[in-house]
């Protein structure tokens, strides 16, 4: 049989979104419950000790949320609010009940170029104002690209905090120069100083707050309950979104190995491995665009504990990702179609709720 030329280029536009298709079965065994309603992009929350949620909203609004009433913070720095950029990660220092730090990052325009870079905020919460604001980082410099600002933050078991930024869209100088910025997993003191064990603290010129590097634009980021090991995960191109352990100094590849194309399908490397560079624990073909990220460690969840939700941005459901010997060994669809899951954590009561954009944020409920 031979195809016509219009019949052709139908069924090669079919192969090509076929392609494109995640192939995670859906498991419907799962509900939801909306608990903070009605937000845009709710790009990171937490929650307070008295179970009140701080939330931040990407243009730049932080709310909090307790007993079903909103109340908009004051004292929220000023956002570059340009393509990815905005208002991102929040985060309680591990002593805030003793101490009150607030921990954000969101994009600034603070510094001499025009355009904006991710910067880093200590505060604390006061009469639902925020107060004795010190930013404790600010890459540099500032550029009027829209792409790839992070940014996520972790505090570890020994008073450290980790916050990653993006590439900011400068592919071939960002993510391999431990001299700039961008592309880069760092590390602080609670204070914002500099560790005295940072791996590049002696190297020349070299930006010491650097933890690790080789990275594209890193959205999720937690600590394993069990080994303490930082897990991140960054978006690919096109395919080769990856998650990684983070370890000091290593250099995770980007873009000189990679497991993706160009959004145009060319090729911009031919390898996936190279000596000295460090291989994905796990890695997505096509990509899902992942954001949020947070492991279940209560009983709450029958059959889940110990997996890995990973929020997927292009296909719209929550990844429930199986772990065995720190192997992703099975990927199910959770919450799906519901919207662009952006944000993840695990509540005080041990349920999971999930940041949904324009929708809200919800509980993860199992039905089975």
């Amino acid at each position: 049989m031979t195809l016509s030329k219009h019949s052709f280029f139908i069924l090669f536009f079919l192969s090509l979104f076929a392609c494109a298709q995640d192939k995670n079965p859906i498991n419907t065994n799962n509900t939801h419950e909306v608990i903070v309603p009605d937000l845009n992009i709710p790009w990171g929350f937490t929650f307070l000790p008295d179970g009140a949620m701080l939330i931040t909203e990407k243009a730049g609004e932080i709310i909090h949320f307790k007993d079903g009433r909103k109340t908009e913070i004051t004292g929220v720095p000023q956002v570059y609010n340009r393509g990815q950029g905005g208002l991102l990660d929040i985060a309680l220092h591990p002593d805030y009940a003793q101490n009150g730090w607030i921990y954000l990052t969101y994009a600034s325009s603070e510094g001499d170029d025009n355009g904006g870079h991710t910067a880093l905020m200590r505060c604390k919460l006061k009469n639902n104002a925020l107060v004795e604001k010190e930013v404790l980082y600010k890459a540099t410099p500032n550029t009027t690209k829209g792409q790839h600002f992070g940014s996520r933050i972790v505090f570890d078991d020994n008073g450290y905090f980790f916050f990653t930024i993006g590439e900011r869209g400068n592919r071939d100088e960002n993510p391999q120069d431990i001299t700039r910025d961008g592309g880069k997993v760092y590390r602080l003191n609670a204070d914002g100083t500099i560790p005295n064990d940072n791996p590049f603290v002696d190297a020349a010129n070299a930006k010491t707050a650097i933890y690790s590097y080789g990275h594209r634009n890193p959205q999720g980021m937690d600590i394993h309950p069990e080994t303490r090991e930082i897990w991140a995960h960054e978006h690919g191109p096109k395919g080769g979104d990856e998650i990684n352990i983070i370890k000091p100094g290593k250099n995770y590849g980007w873009p000189v190995i990679s497991y993706g194309v160009n959004y145009s399908g060319t090729s911009f490397t031919d390898i996936t491995k190279k000596e000295g560079m460090e291989q994905p624990l796990h890695y997505w073909v096509p990509s899902i665009a992942p954001s949020g990220m947070a492991f279940i460690s209560s009983d709450v969840y029958n059959g889940w504990k110990g997996n890995l939700l990973v929020g997927s941005l292009k296909f719209q459901y929550l990844d429930n990702c199986y772990i065995e010997n720190g192997k992703v060994v099975k990927e199910e669809r959770l919450l799906d179609g519901l919207g662009r899951v952006r944000s993840i954590e695990q509540g005080p009561d041990g349920y999971m709720y999930v940041g949904i954009e324009n929708l809200g944020i919800v509980k993860l409920i199992q039905t089975k």
